[in-house]
């Protein structure tokens, strides 16, 4: 029986001190905590960093979409140096993965990669994933790096996603760390601050995002911090951090896949008796579209939205923007079929 995989998320703030610079002694303890995990899961390792630890190299470096570009094409070979000299004294290699939105959108790519990753596990390789940000177009990035580890635990069928954060954990207005959440409700979601680090791109906004997602999709989520001997270890026994309950997903490998990797382009949004029937895994009728944000044509995939602005799953559709517009008071007219649509 193959081993779980599990998916390990470290963002800029948490591996760097405040200049940006990664600290040695924080990879040391990455290394030697994966490690640990190795006999027990197949682990993929997503970090951020890149931009961070080439920015010094750019003169009068402002933050510029350029510059960064430039910045994380200097930084990328520096982070991944200094993980093969941590990861080396276990034995373990490690191989770059630098990663766009057309590995997951089009299944085929989808499909070779998750195949590669295979042979990584299958001779003790430790993929270290990031997102390539030399070539990545901005309007089809992924939001950060919290967005690409969750469509990794996705696609890759993780058990568990673990998303390490400078905050400790998901904290309550007292700034308590909350230790389980059983379901992500009205009351989680007041927590949310929108602040977010000054290093990175993700703030709690955007780790609970994904975090619902994944946990809708029957993954365990826990986000923690990298305080104590062994925090990989301690996460996983529910002693560090936050743990995010899995809920109950029977999705098959392509609406997974249809789920988590998807070039999202545009937003739909469906009145509550649309939202209701797509509950009941019925097909998108145009007369239950109250509006549309973007531009997409047919057979792209867009997210659904609820009349209270909550992403509700994704569709791939049938018909263009303007088809969809022009439609829209038309009755039976299938904006996108039951069989192309998840509901989360």
């Amino acid at each position: 029986m193959e081993k779980p995989v599990l998916v390990v998320k470290l963002g800029t703030a948490v591996i760097s001190g405040n200049d940006g610079v990664i600290s040695r002694s924080i990879v040391q303890k990455v290394a030697a905590g994966i490690a640990a995990l190795s006999e027990t899961y197949r682990i993929v390792l997503v970090s951020s960093g890149a931009v961070g630890s080439g920015k010094s190299y750019i003169r009068h470096y402002k933050g510029s979409i350029t510059e960064r570009k430039a910045a994380a094409a200097v930084g990328n070979p520096i982070l991944i140096l200094l993980y093969q000299k941590y990861f080396n004294k276990y034995g373990i290699p490690v191989a770059q993965a630098l990663c766009e939105r057309h590995h997951f959108s089009r299944r085929r790519s989808f499909v070779q990669l998750k195949e590669t990753f295979a042979a990584f596990w299958q001779n003790g390789i430790l993929p270290i994933v990031n997102e390539n940000d030399l070539v990545s177009n901005i309007e089809l990035k992924f939001s950060d790096n919290d967005e690409l580890a969750t469509l990794i635990a996705i696609g890759f069928d993780a058990e568990t996603m673990i998303i390490c954060t400078s905050a400790g954990g998901f904290m309550d207005n007292d700034k308590q760390i909350i230790p389980h959440v059983a379901k992500i409700d009205n009351t989680i979601l007041g927590y949310v601050k929108t602040d977010k680090s000054s290093l990175g791109l993700g703030g709690m906004t955007s780790k609970l995002t994904f975090t619902r997602l994944a946990a809708s999709l029957g993954i365990q989520v826990i986000i923690c911090g990298l305080g104590g001997k062994a925090p990989f270890m301690a996460a996983l026994n529910g002693t560090n951090g936050t743990t995010f309950k899995a809920q109950s997903s029977n999705l098959k490998a392509r609406q997974k896949w249809l789920a988590s990797g998807s070039i999202t382009l545009g937003s739909i949004f469906v009145d509550k008796g649309a939202a209701k029937a797509l509950h009941q895994r019925r097909s998108l009728l145009t007369v239950g579209i109250t509006s549309i944000q973007g531009k997409f044509g047919a057979g792209e995939v867009v997210q659904l939205m609820d009349d209270e602005e909550t992403i509700i799953g994704v569709a791939k559709v049938k018909l263009d923007t303007q088809a969809i517009i022009d439609s829209v008071s038309r009755k039976n007219v299938v904006a996108a079929h039951a069989d192309d649509i998840v509901i989360f």
